[in-house]
């Protein structure tokens, strides 16, 4: 049984736990990506703490290993996560991580986020897997905007551009929600802030990942980068607005981190990374979708 939405923010720091000083691993063994978001710029460093940076990118069979290594330095782990670089569900990298810690670290709290291209298809693997937080990002339920946030989708080998991709991404996101909050898994959803493309768009957003089952919702504002290099990021003001809004829908978490791909330790207090992954690489590669 999945630990419930209550048990989630008492453990979970991205549920609240880290008033517990709840601390997580992320585990970075997705490699590839199937959308090309139009803010994101996926790096193997050691100096960015941004979403889609990790320092290397490991295999599922290294997962026990470190995991132990983990728990060793720092026992407040409650949360063993999986955020990327990639998408989790493009590879089957993550869920047969998953599957190891459900049988060898039963009482770790199983995290995954996905753009949820295909949570759709994939749902019932994730509800098997025993998955007990699934964050997806939804950006927009409106295929019109969702062509200024993303470029294409790759689908069952496929490149799909314009409304046509932005449409099967946003309803097999609703869809696969709709599946996994089902049967019991709590579903936070985030969004990227872009306040002169899906500022006026929140509510919406919230209003329709509510109704699809998800619990709660994060507003990550935008970093500028990559082909929205150029785009101003939200500012405070823009950002409450925001969570205002979604706030008449669902709640609202507050304290989002801009965690790394490989982060470890409990979020804004420590952080262990360079200690469990080990040699790590100085110079930045990029990674390319596909």
């Amino acid at each position: 049984m999945s630990n419930t939405y209550k048990d989630l923010q008492n453990s979970h720091p991205c549920f609240g736990g880290r008033r517990n000083n709840a601390g997580r691993i992320h585990l970075p063994v997705s490699p590839g990506c199937n959308i090309a978001c139009r803010f994101c710029d996926r790096s193997i460093n050691d100096v960015e703490v941004r979403p889609g940076v990790t320092s290397k990118v490991i295999k599922p069979e290294e997962v026990p290993g470190l995991l132990t290594k983990a728990l060793d330095i720092c026992p407040d782990i409650k949360v063993a996560g999986i955020a990327g670089p990639g998408d989790t569900l493009a590879s089957d990298n993550a869920l047969e991580s998953f599957r190891i810690i459900k049988d060898k670290f039963p009482g770790l709290i199983k995290c995954m986020s996905t753009n949820g291209l295909l949570l759709d298809e994939r749902a019932d693997e994730v509800i098997d897997i025993g998955i007990d937080s699934l964050t997806v990002t939804v950006n927009a339920v409106d295929p019109s905007i969702l062509t200024k946030l993303n470029d294409y989708i790759i689908w069952h080998g496929e490149k799909i551009e314009g409304e046509k991709g932005a449409k099967i991404l946003i309803t097999n996101q609703l869809a696969g929600i709709r599946k996994v909050a089902a049967a019991g898994i709590t579903v936070k959803v985030n969004t990227v802030l872009v306040p002169s493309i899906n500022g006026d768009h929140i509510e919406q957003i919230a209003k329709a990942v509510k109704e699809a089952g998800a619990k709660i919702y994060n507003i990550i504002p935008l970093i500028p980068q990559h082909k929205l290099k150029d785009v101003p990021a939200p500012t405070c003001i823009e950002i409450d607005k925001a969570r205002t809004l979604a706030g008449k829908y669902i709640d609202v978490f507050r304290h989002c981190q801009h965690c790394r791909a490989d982060a470890v330790g409990v979020p804004g207090k420590t952080e262990f990374g360079d200690r469990i992954y080990q040699n790590r690489v100085g110079a930045k590669e990029t990674f390319s979708h596909g």
